[in-house]
C-alpha cells in the first residue's frame, strides 16, 4: 500500500496525527456531547484507526522520516503498536470504571492519548533532544491523569509525589545531554558513539552517564529510583495505573535501548571508551531491582501495591538486556515486552473490574473470589502464574528467551552474564510465593459473602483478550517474536 500518497512527507509519523488531531477534538466533543459514551466511542475509534495504520505500515515493512526528525522502521513500528495497545485497553474500560472522573472526561481521553503520542515520538527518536521532548509530553500528561480519580484523596497525593520525583529526573536527564553534548558537540545519538571528541573515559562523560541512567531510571522504577511507583499506582484509577505500569515503563526501557545499546553496542567508540563499565552497571542495577521488587511485594497487602513492586522486578528481569548488549537479547527483552503488557496489564484489569463491582483492593478482599466470580478468578490466576514465570503460558516463554540470552548465541560471545539468569530465575521462583498468596485468597480461603460479582461487560471484554494473548504467545511465540528479531536487528544496524 502507498501510504506516501495520502499522507505525504508525513507518513512516518501518520499515526501520531491521527491521535493528535484526536487529542484536539475530544475536549469539544465531549463540551458538545450529552453522554459520556459519545467522548468515549470517539476516542476508542481514533485509538483504533491510528492501530490499524500503524499495524499496516509495520506488516508492508514501510520505512521513512519526517524532516529529519522522526523515522519509522521495524523497530519503531513495533514499539509503536505496542504502546497503541496499552491505550486501547486503557480507553476500552475507562467508560464503565467507577474510578475515573466524571467531570473531565474530554481532558482524561485527552491526556492518554496526548501521553501515548509522546511513547510514538520517542520510538521513532534518534536525537537526544527529541526523546527529551516526547519523554516530557508523556510524563507532563501523566501527572494530570494520575490525579483524575473521583473522591480520592489518594490520587492528588499520588499525584503531587510523582510530579516532584518526575521533576529531579527531567533535571538529571537534561544534565547528562547538556554534558554529552559539550563533550560530543551533537546530540545525535549515532553521532555521539562513533564520536571521537570524547576522547576518553573522563569524570565529564562519567558524570553524563551516570545522570542519564538516573534520570531515566525514575521513568522505569528501576532500583533505587523507584519508590514512587507503588504510592502512585495504588492512588490512580486502576485504568491509568495499568497505563503507567505497562505503556510509560516500556517507553523508558525503549529510551534506554535507544540510547544506550546504540551508544555501547561492541564497535563504536563509546564502547571501546567504556562498554564494559556500562554492561556491568546495567547488570548490578537489573540484579537489585529485581531482588527487591520481589522480596518488597512478599510482604504488601493491597493488590495495587503489591502489582506495583512486581512491575518494578519485571523492569528488573528486561534490564538483562542492558547487560548482555546481543541482538537476541534485545529480541527476547522486546517480546517480554509485549508479554507483560498482557499479562501485566490483564491483572490490571481484573482489580479494575472487581473494584467497580464493589470488592477492595486488599488481599484479604479476594477470599472466596473463584466462588462469586470464577472467570475474573481464573483469569486472575493466569495472569499471575504467567507473571510468575508457569509454562506454557507466555510469560514463561518470554522469560526463558530472555533469561537463556545471558548464555550466548554464537561463537565467541562469552557466557559471563551466567550468574544474573541464576538470581533471575531465583527471583522468578520468589515471586511465585506472593502471586500464590493472591490465588490461595480467591480458591482455598472462605470469603465473608456469597453473593455473584458482577463485573462491567467491556471489562470481561479486555480481560478475555489479554487472556488469549497471554495463551497464544505462550504456546506460539513467532506471532510476535519473529517481528521482534526484526526490530533488534534494525535498532542495532542504525
Amino acid at each position: 500500500m502507498d501510504f506516501t500518497s495520502i499522507f505525504g512527507e508525513f507518513t512516518a509519523v501518520a499515526p501520531m496525527i491521527i491521535l493528535m488531531i484526536a487529542v484536539l477534538l475530544v475536549p469539544g466533543i465531549n463540551l458538545l456531547g450529552k453522554k459520556r459514551s459519545i467522548t468515549w466511542a470517539f476516542s476508542l475509534a481514533m485509538v483504533v484507526i491510528s492501530l490499524f495504520l500503524n499495524l499496516f505500515m509495520l506488516t508492508d515493512g514501510f520505512t521513512g522520516s519526517t524532516l529529519g526528525m522522526a523515522s519509522y522502521n521495524a523497530y519503531s513500528g513495533l514499539m509503536i503498536l505496542l504502546f497503541q495497545i496499552v491505550l486501547f485497553l486503557a480507553v476500552l474500560v475507562s467508560n464503565a470504571s467507577t474510578e475515573t472522573t466524571r467531570f473531565n472526561t474530554g481532558a482524561y481521553y485527552a491526556l492518554l492519548m496526548a501521553a501515548t503520542m509522546g511513547m510514538m515520538f520517542v520510538a521513532e527518536s534518534s536525537d537526544l533532544v527529541m526523546i527529551f521532548v516526547g519523554v516530557e509530553l508523556t510524563s507532563i500528561s501523566s501527572y494530570a491523569a494520575v490525579s483524575m480519580k473521583r473522591n480520592d484523596s489518594r490520587a492528588a497525593e499520588a499525584a503531587v509525589k510523582y510530579v516532584i520525583i518526575g521533576g529531579m529526573s527531567t533535571a538529571l536527564t537534561l544534565y547528562g545531554i547538556s554534558m554529552l553534548y559539550g563533550l560530543a558537540g551533537t546530540t545525535n545519538i549515532a553521532a555521539i558513539a562513533h564520536s571521537t571528541q570524547i576522547g576518553g573515559m573522563s569524570l565529564t562523560f562519567a558524570v553524563a552517564l551516570i545522570s542519564m541512567v538516573a534520570g531515566y531510571g525514575f521513568k522505569i522504577a528501576a532500583v533505587p529510583f523507584h519508590m514512587w511507583a507503588p504510592d502512585v499506582y495504588e492512588g490512580a484509577s486502576t485504568p491509568v495505573s495499568m497505563f503507567l505500569a505497562t505503556g510509560s515503563k516500556k517507553m523508558g526501557l525503549s529510551v534506554f535501548f535507544q540510547i544506550f545499546l546504540i551508544m555501547f553496542v561492541s564497535g563504536t567508540a563509546c564502547a571501546k571508551i567504556a562498554g564494559p563499565e556500562v554492561q556491568y552497571l546495567f547488570a548490578i542495577i537489573a540484579a537489585i531491582t529485581m531482588t527487591v521488587g520481589n522480596i518488597v511485594a512478599i510482604a504488601q497487602n493491597n493488590i495495587k501495591r503489591m502489582l506495583a513492586y512486581s512491575s518494578i522486578a519485571q523492569a528488573g528481569y528486561i534490564l538483562i538486556v542492558m547487560a548482555v548488549m546481543s541482538e537476541y537479547a534485545l529480541s527476547a527483552g522486546l517480546f517480554h515486552m509485549f508479554t507483560h503488557v498482557f499479562m501485566k496489564g490483564g491483572a490490571f484489569l481484573v482489580v479494575g473490574a472487581l473494584i467497580c463491582a464493589g470488592i477492595g483492593e486488599k488481599i484479604s478482599d479476594y477470599r472466596g473470589l473463584a466462588k462469586r466470580a470464577p472467570l475474573m478468578a481464573a483469569a486472575m490466576m493466569l495472569f499471575l502464574f504467567s507473571l510468575a514465570g508457569i509454562p506454557p503460558l507466555a510469560g514463561f516463554t518470554s522469560k526463558f528467551f530472555l533469561f537463556s540470552s545471558t548464555m550466548g548465541t554464537s561463537a565467541g560471545l562469552e557466557s559471563q552474564w551466567i550468574w544474573l539468569a541464576f538470581i533471575a530465575i531465583l527471583n522468578s521462583a520468589i515471586s511465585l510465593y506472593y502471586y500464590a498468596r493472591v490465588v490461595k485468597a480467591m480458591y482455598v480461603e472462605r470469603g465473608d459473602k456469597a453473593d455473584r460479582v458482577k463485573v462491567p461487560a467491556i471489562f470481561t471484554v479486555a480481560i478475555l483478550i489479554c487472556l488469549v494473548a497471554v495463551i497464544v504467545l505462550g504456546v506460539y511465540p513467532q506471532l510476535i517474536f519473529d517481528f521482534c528479531e526484526t526490530a533488534a536487528h534494525t535498532l542495532l544496524l542504525s
